[in-house]
């Protein structure tokens, strides 16, 4: 952000039990004096005075009338920044504004409304009414080929067709990472749709699938999934958990990622507060159940060891609230790697006294700040290991994962080092 594009927009919210959304309240992004960004937010006085009002998220932005400021995340609020693009969503709306670097703002404002979470953004007052069409399934191999020219970075036929197929690919979701996706629609709600890509090691569409399988056969809450056929290559559909279909309209969910719990960035340099433990800590703070809640993250923390998923960063983590009160949302985003060693390999977030390390030791040295006792600990994790050892290969072909792209995650799943005992803090 520099100081040739400052501005501001409204902020609106889908509140509990209702379709339409409401002004929450106004967003500014300027600078300071020393030309660096600064956000400031404010409730309206109408929205205050609703009985049913909100807060926009349960750490940063409270029901008051004073004014909000900061200066962290490029002067964009955790609420916010959390309803804005994520990389995918980022780069169709630089194609599609023919820019290298839009503004936060023009991030937020060219966005659809079928972002995460409950927010929308706009310039007038009175927010727009919800759309009520949205990206059938039908349309997935024409979108997905338009996916695949912006993943190549190829020109498009400048026609109608092909800047409408573009367009249902601006997507606001800050749920699925980079990968190449789009919202679709049938009878039972929203779906994010995620797209292979040409140089994908496996069929990343299945392999996905069959984690999200795997994890609800270890105890997890997960997001549903399925994969569908579509021109001989496979999408893999996931549940929007955040929208609620209804004869009047999509309810919507308030949602803010661990990102915005953990007052961090998704940037390396802000690694050192990416921690499930802090995590965990957060979770009581603000979850009506963190008993619950703590558990669960405890039982995924272990889980994400356990197959390898070194993309475990905090926006894969997040927070919804249906009604008042918040809780841990279903797990999304679990994909195994395979790192070449055998002896040791890290999580993303630091999970224990020796950091980032993904060994069962290293997940029982915090547990107590999960509310667990040690051999409730000790338990999940025994037993999780057993069922993942011996359930990863035939849940994966059921589900269609080839032969061939089994024995290429097969070094991912409770490999050797998960056992060993680490010393010291992991770097």
């Amino acid at each position: 952000m520099t100081s040739e594009t400052p501005g501001e927009c409204y902020v609106y919210i889908t509140l509990p039990g209702e379709t339409e959304p409401v002004t929450a309240g106004r967003y500014a992004l300027s600078v300071d004096r020393r030309g660096a960004p600064f956000g400031r937010f404010v409730y309206g006085r109408t929205y205050l005075e609703r009985a049913n009002a909100i807060p926009l998220d349960p750490v940063e932005l409270k029901l008051s009338p004073r004014t909000y400021t900061t200066t962290a995340l490029g002067g964009v609020f955790g609420a916010l920044r959390d309803a804005s693009p994520d990389y995918w969503g980022r780069r169709v709306i630089q194609r599609h504004l023919g820019k290298a670097h839009p503004g936060e703002l023009e991030y937020l404002l060219h966005s659809p409304d079928d972002r995460a979470g409950a927010l929308g953004f706009g310039l007038n007052q009175a927010p727009p009414a919800p759309k009520r069409a949205f990206n059938q399934t039908l349309d997935l191999s024409q979108i997905q080929s338009v996916a695949d020219a912006i993943v190549a970075d190829e020109e498009l036929p400048g026609d109608a067709a092909h800047q409408q197929l573009e367009n249902l690919l601006l997507v606001g979701t800050s749920m699925g990472g980079a990968r190449p996706k789009a919202v679709v629609e049938d009878q039972d709600g929203l779906w994010i749709a995620k797209f292979n890509r040409p140089d994908d090691a496996w069929n990343c569409a299945r392999v996905e699938h069959a984690m999200l399988v795997l994890a609800r056969a270890c105890g997890l809450t997960t997001a549903e999934s399925r994969t569908v056929d579509v021109g001989g290559r496979d999408v893999l559909l996931v549940k929007r958990f955040d929208r609620e279909k209804t004869a009047n309209g999509y309810l919507r969910a308030r949602m803010v990622s661990a990102l915005t719990l953990l007052r961090t960035e998704d940037t390396f340099r802000s690694r050192d507060k990416w921690s499930y433990v802090l995590l965990a800590e957060e979770l009581r703070r603000v979850c009506a159940k963190p008993e619950q809640n703590a558990t669960e993250l405890f039982r995924r923390m272990s889980f994400n060891a356990l197959i390898s998923n070194i993309d475990d960063h905090p926006r894969n983590h997040a927070l919804i609230a249906k009604e008042k009160d918040w809780k841990l949302s279903p797990a999304y985003d679990l994909t195994p790697a395979v790192p070449v060693s055998l002896d040791r390999r890290d999580l993303a977030m630091e999970c224990g006294d020796a950091g980032r390390v993904a060994s069962a030791s290293n997940l029982l040295s915090q547990s107590a700040r999960f509310l667990l006792e040690r051999n409730q600990a000790v338990s999940i994790i025994d037993t999780m290991k057993a069922q993942v050892r011996s359930l990863w290969l035939p849940t994966a072909r059921s589900v269609g994962v080839s032969a061939h792209d089994c024995d290429m995650i097969a070094t991912a799943f409770a490999y050797p080092g998960f056992d060993q005992t680490q010393k010291g803090r992991g770097l």
